[in-house]
């Protein structure tokens, strides 16, 4: 009887309403979410509702450190995507090459390979070589696309001589294993040791010879590096231990070769975690530039320390303690740096063979860091679960627009780009994890839209629309009516109508 005395009329200031207040939702959603980064709905429902309903917010974020954050913005001043050699790249003979053998698949792009011929030639070569036939026939080797030609160059270059880098391109991309490799990298070492003690006496006496010098340093650092590589990939931890150890005493001058980097990842196989503590004391330093293996390293030092006893449930209880904080502190700074790690260290997405050259910030770094350090996790008790509740509340830290930075400075915009170009076409690369429109903008999105057009339907044909509406409500009404008439056919007519006339 209600339903049938509704006029057009009000059908089509009813749809009319609904579609205003909704627009109108839709608009201040918009807007708090373009000032804010978060929607004021999901906003209010986690910060008051949720607590109501006994819910856990296992990533609240934290800024305790804001201030010396931004200090530490200001003295950031690196280039936005400048490319690093990778400290642990794998070998082309042995590593590389047996992936391609196995899967079909080119694990290195054409762009990151050109990169590594261009540090060759900065390396290896220097304008000197003409005066040795060895050094000149290598000096056209580095340049040579081919792989056999210029295995080929380097075997024609020990016929000559005791190249020392000759038989660095062997062990690099001749050697199937990384015996082989290790074999013919410690006859590099004493070919190079000896040209390195006739260039030192001769380095002061003009520039040419200060050219070869530092190319004959460039040498011995790099066998010495991939000898110490060679020990840990074959288990004599301890060994390259002491051999990256006295390499960094030896040549500490030669930072830009992040030798650091490789103690790291050897001192924490060992468990060596004071040691550990000890190098980043020296390199996690504001002047230094940082990565992803500095500021994870620190993170998961931070998080051994409190991951074997942390429970999301109880610290939302009693709250954070102290040990707490700063690991949770720790896993935000390195997720601000590098966002692309945790879904690796959680296995959310699959690793690849890392590049031999990384973009910092970027997945390329990721991919590098987690293929290496993903067991140093695991070994950790605790570890990835702290780091699987708390990374996301990073996000909701960093100021938005997210180019801002918080507590280093803005995520490049070009990194993106640059992975591109490094990582092989089959991976799928990771993007930073803008924020994405929350459900509530496109709940009322949605609704606003179909209120609409329920409005113009209605304004355009009233009595169709009523018909249809009437025709909605009774069908939404059926089961309640159906069930009045069960509960009148049941209950005695007297006490039904003592109910109804309460």
């Amino acid at each position: 009887m209600f339903l049938n005395t509704l006029t057009p009329k009000f059908y089509v200031a009813l749809t009319g309403t609904s579609s205003l207040i909704s627009g109108l939702i839709l608009i201040f959603e918009w807007w708090y979410f373009r000032k804010y980064g978060t929607s004021f709905i999901e906003q209010v429902s986690v910060s008051h509702l949720r607590p109501l309903l006994g819910g856990v917010d296992n990533s609240a974020p934290n800024a305790a450190n804001a201030a010396n954050g931004d200090a530490d913005s200001n003295r950031q001043s690196v280039s936005e995507c400048k490319v690093w050699r990778n400290p642990l790249n794998l070998f082309r003979g042995a590593e590389y090459n047996r992936y391609t053998w196995v899967t079909g698949r080119e694990p290195l792009t054409y762009y990151d390979m050109n990169l590594s011929a261009q540090d060759h030639q900065t390396f290896f070569t220097c304008d000197t070589d003409h005066m040795r036939p060895a050094d000149a026939i290598m000096q056209k080797a580095w340049r040579e696309r081919n792989p056999q030609a210029r295995i080929s160059a380097a075997h024609e270059a020990l016929e000559l001589n005791e190249c020392a880098t000759a038989y660095i391109l062997l062990a690099e991309e001749e050697a199937t294993t990384i015996v082989e490799a290790e074999k013919l990298f410690k006859q590099a070492l004493k070919a190079g040791e000896g040209c390195y003690r006739r260039s030192q006496q001769l380095q002061h006496h003009g520039a040419q010879y200060e050219a070869q010098h530092r190319r004959d340093t460039n040498v011995l650092v790099y066998i010495k590096r991939r000898l110490a590589m060679c020990a840990r990939k074959l288990g004599r931890t301890r060994e390259a231990v002491k051999m990256m150890r006295d390499l960094m005493k030896e040549f500490p001058l030669l930072s830009m070769f992040n030798i650091h980097e490789n103690l790291l990842e050897a001192l924490l196989e060992l468990q060596a975690y004071a040691d550990v503590q000890a190098v980043l004391a020296k390199y996690d330093d504001i002047s230094l530039p940082k990565s992803a293996t500095i500021c994870y390293t620190a993170a998961l030092l931070k998080a051994r320390a409190v991951s074997d006893k942390f429970s999301p449930e109880a610290a939302s209880r009693r709250g954070l303690s102290t040990a707490e904080m700063n690991a949770v502190e720790a896993i935000h700074r390195a997720v601000e740096f590098n966002p692309h790690v945790p879904k690796y260290l959680l296995e959310m997405k699959s690793l690849i063979l890392p590049p031999e050259h990384i973009l910092k910030r970027g997945d390329s770094e990721a991919i590098a860091y987690a293929f290496f350090h993903l067991q140093h996790w695991k070994r950790v008790e605790g570890a990835l679960n702290l780091l699987h509740c708390t990374w996301e509340g990073t996000f909701r830290m960093i100021p938005y627009p997210l180019e801002k930075g918080h507590l280093f400075y803005p995520y490049p915009i070009c990194t993106e780009t640059a992975d591109r170009e490094l990582l092989p076409s089959f991976h799928e690369v990771s993007v930073y994890p803008k924020k994405e429109l929350p459900f509530f903008i496109l709940f009322t999105a949605g609704l606003c839209s179909f209120t609409a057009m329920l409005a113009l339907l209605t304004h355009q044909f009233p009595e169709l629309m009523g018909v249809f509406a009437k025709a909605f409500l009774s069908t939404l009404f059926a089961p309640l009516n159906f069930v009045m008439e069960k509960v009148e056919s049941i209950l005695p007519s007297s006490l039904w109508h003592q109910l109804t006339r309460i």
